[in-house]
């Protein structure tokens, strides 16, 4: 390596994670409430603080009163598969995968619950055909691909007559990317992502026609107790006003709290979505001036502004882990490579709860980190 001079300038919050994400400016443990804490969750104020969690995802998310929000054990992932092994096996499905976690869905429909879904890929970077969906089957896909940094565009594609139900994996898109509620019957998320909040917990939102499934078909399989949302074929309501099926961290609630409550106090989800278009603006200034960086994401129109997946000329992921060793050891940039399984680059996150300051102020960094690797 070679031995160059550091930019003068670091990142003063040099959290750029995809998950778990950067906290909200501001944030300090001892700013959070302590009085659910060593508290029963079914206590009145463990009730009480999981019913305001869910009351202000409600308002800051905008979600209509159509739909119902509960909190769930297994952050996204759980979400997801307690909608899956739930409502599917109803009518054929449809399974979209353009990154990792879309392709777990796929093998989770295949595999555990062999149902034989038609399966639309597309590789790292690229978004499939939309148009192939036949929305007369069951579709489920991810909103935005955290580990490809491709999105959908927005919600046109999904028909507003469907026949099947859709369910959208939307834990980094949340709170950064228009969600149209009425094209969505089953939405998940975490906020461990663009939230800042902590691991664990999942958030699954339920229109109307996905309570109307859940409560008229029963799954030929066998469900395990944390998956179950119905009782006696009724869906079982306290899900969704605070009463967890499993023991929840109340100091994750907690967290949670505070970031929904700092939302808020900056403006909403317009401020949250303009805080990420700026974000992801900054850092894409930053490519544009290098022709070394370039976008997984070649189409802008589906680059997501929360995950942005950068490609690194020559790096090979020895390179790529060397360079973000390096930013990490200097306190520059935290866990900025790639995922696993994507092709070897940076993964940069943009969500609101970074500063535009500090996208702004990596960029020397990567230079110095790129040129002590070559």
């Amino acid at each position: 390596m070679t031995e160059l001079t550091r930019p003068g300038i670091k990142p003063a919050r040099p959290f750029f994670s995809s998950g778990p994400c950067a906290k909200p400016p501001g944030w300090a443990p001892e700013k959070l409430a302590t009085g659910s804490l060593g508290r029963s969750h079914r206590a009145r104020i463990g009730k009480a603080r999981l019913g305001l969690a869910i009351d202000l995802i409600r308002e800051v998310l905008e979600v209509p009163d159509t739909h119902r929000i509960g909190i769930v054990p297994g952050s996204d992932t759980g979400a997801v598969e307690m909608a899956m092994w739930t409502m599917l096996g109803a009518r054929p499905v449809t399974t979209l995968a353009w990154e990792s976690f879309g392709e777990g869905w796929v093998t989770d429909a295949v595999k555990q619950l062999k149902i034989d879904p038609i399966v639309i890929r597309a590789d790292y970077g690229q978004l499939p055909d939309l148009g192939q969906v036949d929305w007369s089957t069951d579709v489920i896909f991810t909103w935005n691909g955290t580990t490809s940094g491709v999105r959908v565009p927005d919600g046109d594609w999904i028909a507003s007559d469907r026949q099947g139900i859709c369910i959208a994996d939307a834990t980094s898109a949340v709170f950064a990317q228009d969600i149209p509620f009425d094209r969505i019957d089953v939405l998940t998320f975490s906020w461990q992502k663009v939230l800042g909040g902590e691991g664990a917990h999942g958030v699954l939102i339920l229109g109307p026609r996905a309570v109307e499934r859940l409560e008229s078909y029963t799954p030929e399989w066998p469900l395990p107790k944390v998956f179950r949302l119905t009782s006696k074929g009724k869906l079982s309501e306290g899900i969704f006003k605070g009463e967890t099926i499993n023991t929840p961290s109340m100091l994750a609630v907690e967290d949670a709290i505070f970031a929904l409550e700092w939302a808020k106090s900056i403006g909403g989800l317009a401020a949250m979505k303009a805080r990420a278009d700026a974000n992801a603006a900054a850092l894409d200034r930053i490519v544009q001036e290098r022709d070394w960086l370039g976008h997984l994401a070649a189409d802008p129109a589906s680059r997501s502004n929360t995950s942005v997946c950068l490609t690194v000329e020559g790096a090979d992921e020895a390179r790529i882990k060397a360079m973000a060793k390096l930013l990490e050891d200097e306190d520059a940039a935290y866990d900025i490579a790639g995922y696993r399984d994507a092709p070897a680059g940076l993964r940069i996150w943009c969500g609101a709860t970074v500063e535009t300051a500090d996208i702004a102020a990596l960029g020397p960094w990567l230079d110095w980190a790129y040129a002590a690797t070559a």
